[in-house]
């Protein structure tokens, strides 16, 4: 079968060489458009149910709302884990699926059987939005200057009404959450005094305020064929018409109004929180992206949306995009390893040439590299795999191998060719470019493979390991099997082009300087070790002893310590 490609690569080598330029030239596209991350995607498909049960304890929580919602949820297909957090009026329960599972048919599942729970009057669970584990991707600070008239409720208004609304829009950001300030509301703060003087109690204003604040219907009214819609209009966002409303009347008596037993205006929420940018207080946009969203491209969106409306905020407001961004640790960690990955191949042209002592046959071994990493690139968009610090590893260990299969068929055509040269009866050059090829293929195929099977048990690993590891298995192996397509049918092509008519082919001298001096030394190395075999092994035998007794020592981390550029610090304090 090898035989059959390396005569169909010669003999069709244009094809075969064109055809790698545009492998290349594609994959190169697609190289740039992958979506960067620091680690592989690490979401375990995940539906949050989030459910609000005002004036309830944890204890009520727990027995009312977390524990029937885990009921129903375990017995969900697919459903490896449910877990829990109740609070103080609030429930949280986390779904847990089976890595694989699609999260949209996940949900589908959920929300069937949320609709067969029975909880307390006026309790409705939420399902959270689709966000990936390391979904935080940016943090938007809001503040405004001692000088300004823009309050804390203002900085909210703007926050939740114009910037979030605004973020929104941008593809691949799953949900923006402000955090300080003040979440307006239209408060009405009942005096008691004013309410035992008119005989009202506290359920009666609520009574009021309940059925005052809402549109109702009126029927209609038809005139000349046309209907003219009647409507009830009682929902105001005036302090002052809620303040009109009457809480009780009576005949020969003034009516009692809401303004005569309370006081309204606009007030914020009860707190639960708060936030400060740089010691003062202000307003925290988290933003969050849905998974698979390239982290570093959406930054880039984000930051020019808020650029523009940076012209349009209000005077002495200031916003404020490096309270905290993944962006800059993704480019920096990625950087390394594309610095690493850079330094490498250097050194592999380097060594090619002081080996080979020839531009051509070190420039048709060097193809390999980056042909093979384009077509790493068309697999991971193939299978949805992205550009991280993992994939990007195992290219980097790989680097050296990329041109192993090329650089042993290139020097044995250079050989054999040099060889026909001086024969007596020289064969043609595409005849010894057959052969020699043919020559190394069943040492390079094997060796490949073995190679290959060293990192199949990477995909043995299961959940999270499984998850980060196994990206680099996939670039190395990819890589690898790359490079032996690139060796079969465009390393003998271009060999056919660019060797027989070689001068380095004209020389009498089979060896380059540095291969020389290599030999000679390694001829006087064997010379002292072969007449010595026991002594040899004993010493080997010696140095695995002293690694295996070393490996109890060398400690050990999941992942390696990353370097952000900042620290957090946490405060506790007595309830």
């Amino acid at each position: 079968m090898f035989d059959r490609i390396i005569a169909f690569s010669l003999r069709n080598r244009l094809l075969v060489v064109a055809a790698a330029a545009l492998v290349f030239v594609y994959g190169s596209y697609v190289l740039a458009t992958l979506p960067v991350d620091v680690l592989p995607d690490l979401n375990r498909p995940t539906v949050t149910l989030m459910t609000e049960s005002e004036g309830l304890a944890p204890e009520e929580v727990e027995t009312l709302v977390s524990l029937p919602l885990e009921q129903a949820m375990n017995g969900a297909p697919g459903v490896e884990r449910v877990r829990s957090v109740s609070g103080i009026g609030l429930s949280i329960v986390y779904v847990e699926f089976g890595w694989g599972t699609d999260i949209y048919r996940a949900r589908q599942l959920v929300s069937e059987r949320l609709q067969t729970i029975a909880l307390p009057e006026g309790i409705t669970p939420a399902m959270g939005p689709v966000t990936s584990v390391m979904g935080q991707i940016m943090l938007v600070g809001l503040t405004s200057a001692d000088t300004s008239d823009v309050d804390g409720l203002a900085l909210r208004d703007l926050a939740e009404w114009t910037i979030r609304p605004r973020l929104m829009t941008i593809s691949g950001v799953s949900n923006v959450i402000a955090i300080g300030g003040g979440l307006r509301q239209y408060q009405v703060r009942p005096d008691p005094a004013k309410l035992r003087a008119y005989g009202l109690t506290l359920a009666d204003l609520e009574e009021s305020l309940r059925g005052a604040n809402e549109n109702r219907t009126g029927g209609y009214l038809d005139r000349r064929g046309e209907e003219y819609l009647v409507r009830v209009l009682g929902r105001s966002s005036d302090p002052d018409e809620i303040g009109r409303v009457v809480v009780r009347s009576a005949s020969g008596r003034a009516a009692v109004t809401v303004a005569d037993v309370a006081e309204v205006g606009y007030g914020a929420a009860e707190r639960r929180g708060d936030a400060g940018v740089n010691g003062r207080a202000g307003v925290i946009l988290s933003v969050e992206k849905q998974p698979g969203a390239n982290t570093v491209a959406l930054t880039g969106e984000i930051d020019a949306a808020l650029e523009q409306m940076r012209a349009s905020l209000p005077p002495g407001v200031t916003l404020n995009t490096e309270v905290f961004r993944q962006a800059p640790f993704i480019e920096a960690a990625v950087g390394n390893v594309e610095e690493a990955l850079r330094d490498g191949a250097i050194l592999v042209v380097i060594v090619l040439f002081l080996f080979l002592l020839n531009f051509r046959t070190t420039a048709i071994t060097l193809t390999a590299i980056p042909l093979s990493i384009v077509i790493t690139a068309l697999v991971f968009k193939a299978f949805d795999v992205s550009i991280n610090t993992m994939t990007l590893g195992g290219l980097a260990v790989a680097i050296g191998e990329l041109v192993d299969d090329a650089i042993v068929d290139v020097e044995n055509v250079f050989r054999r060719l040099r060889e026909n040269r001086i024969a007596g009866s020289p064969k043609p050059p595409l005849q010894v470019v057959r052969e020699a090829s043919n020559e190394v293929r069943g040492s390079i195929v094997f060796a490949t493979i073995l190679v290959v099977l060293v990192f199949i048990p990477l995909f043995a690993l299961g959940g999270i390991e499984g998850k980060i590891f196994a990206p680099l298995g996939i670039a190395y192996i990819t890589s690898i099997l790359a490079s032996l397509v690139v060796a079969l049918t465009v390393t003998p092509a271009l060999c056919a082009y660019l060797l027989p008519n070689s001068k380095a082919i004209q020389k009498s001298e089979r060896d380059g300087w540095l291969v020389r001096t290599l030999k000679t030394w390694d001829e006087r190395l064997l010379r002292r070790t072969l007449p010595h075999p026991e002594a040899v092994m004993g010493g080997a035998g010696a140095l695995v002893l002293a690694a295996l007794v070393a490996v109890p020592f060398l400690g050990g981390e999941f992942l390696p310590p990353f370097n952000e550029g900042s620290f957090t610090v946490n405060v506790t304090l007595a309830p």
